[in-house]
């Protein structure tokens, strides 16, 4: 039997994944509120590596054609010694389908303005500087309990608020994100010419070094190296670290590094591993995005993976009229997700782990073609 009342949801999370879900939610017809912690509604980070298959979602929301005008596209990276000679070029696997690009680079602000305006185009009611401090369940719904005061009801909370999801601890589930051992330094920095690709060294002063272009005119440059206490290092002195580490790489690197000035502008973190197994959801709340899985990016896809989630999660509750077993749903959603995301977190903690351990015999191409297979399928 069809549920005749109207359906509502609360995202808790604006970003990739709260942002993807809230739009296809709605243009199922569903009411959608979005709350978010920051007032600006911003995101930190330089650059952002999408492949295919996170193209794939874009262009069910509507903003690939836009994502594709403001990013940089490219079919191939490059392999590369640290001295910049490149001895190897990859043709990229086309995991969207053949009438995606391989990859694109962004900035990260970029994307998440372009992602912010199809949910505001979408009807979405959106506060910020708004958390949900409270969620109480029973059998038909939700009550949340807003940082304003106030409160709401709904049918479904979806938690895309991140790595360091609160409401992940809030419904129980006690999962928190690991170190694998890496950090990564990331700056976003003009285009050398000649750059239109990622080009890629192992070894050298760092595990990987690395750039990807992100428009015309911008990349984003990383160097990967073995965590260090945070304490000990200076934020001030994030530019001159930074420029220390790539002195140790040729090719454009040493114009890369003259560019690297302002120590606010260069992003240290470490890489962590996340896996929540058995179930994403407890009653009527459910994770999704980094909220319920998160990892390295050495395969290049955590945001991939968070929009996938959210593209199987609204199209699983669109087509569901009858909303009155939701366990059942969201347990599929749960079957249908876990296999190919626990694929790409083990795959990516294995790839830096090999690296970290400096095994030389490790079949790191075969690891990323046998991964790359399984994420060309259709989620």
């Amino acid at each position: 039997m069809t549920d005749p009342r109207p359906r509502t949801v609360l995202v808790i999370g604006g970003g990739a994944s709260g942002n993807a879900v809230t739009v296809l939610l709605r243009r199922a017809g569903i009411t959608v509120d979005l709350i978010e912690a920051r007032p600006d509604w911003s995101v930190l980070g330089s650059g952002i590596t999408l492949q295919g298959n996170a193209l794939r979602v874009l262009r069910e929301l509507g903003v690939w054609d836009e994502v594709q005008k403001t990013g940089y596209t490219f079919d191939s990276v490059g392999l590369a010694a640290p001295d910049g000679t490149v001895f190897h070029v990859q043709q990229g696997i086309r995991t969207g389908g053949e009438d995606l690009p391989a990859t694109a680079g962004m900035q990260r602000a970029q994307l998440q303005e372009i992602l912010c305006e199809a949910v505001r185009a979408s009807g979405a009611s959106v506060r910020l500087g708004t958390t949900a401090n409270e969620l109480t369940q029973d059998g038909t719904g939700v009550t949340v309990r807003f940082s304003d005061g106030t409160e709401g009801r709904y049918d479904l909370v979806i938690a895309a608020d991140g790595v360091n999801s609160a409401t992940r601890a809030m419904i129980g589930i006690g999962d928190k994100p690991e170190p694998t051992g890496m950090a990564i330094w990331r700056v976003a920095t003009h285009r050398p010419k000649g750059v239109e690709r990622t080009d890629l060294s192992y070894g050298g002063p760092c595990y990987i070094a690395g750039y990807c272009p992100t428009s015309q005119d911008t990349i984003y440059a990383y160097l990967v190296e073995a965590n260090r206490d945070r304490t000990t290092i200076d934020p001030a002195s994030y530019a001159e670290e930074m420029r220390r580490l790539a002195a140790g790489y040729g090719g454009v690197w040493p114009e890369i590094a003259a560019s690297i000035a302002d120590p606010a502008k260069v992003n240290y973190t470490w890489f962590t591993r996340l896996l929540v197994e058995g179930s994403w959801h407890r009653g009527r709340v459910v994770l999704i995005g980094d909220a319920a899985h998160s990892c390295p990016p050495t395969v290049a896809q955590g945001a991939a993976m968070s929009l996938e989630d959210a593209s199987v999660l609204a199209e699983m509750l669109s087509d569901q009229q009858d909303w009155s077993s939701l366990d059942t749903l969201l347990t599929g959603f749960y079957e249908r997700r876990i296999d190919r995301v626990r694929t790409v977190v083990e795959a990516s903690v294995q790839l830096g782990q090999w690296q970290m351990d400096g095994n030389r015999n490790a079949d790191m191409a075969g690891l990323m073609s046998r991964t790359m297979s399984i994420i060309k399928e259709t989620p």
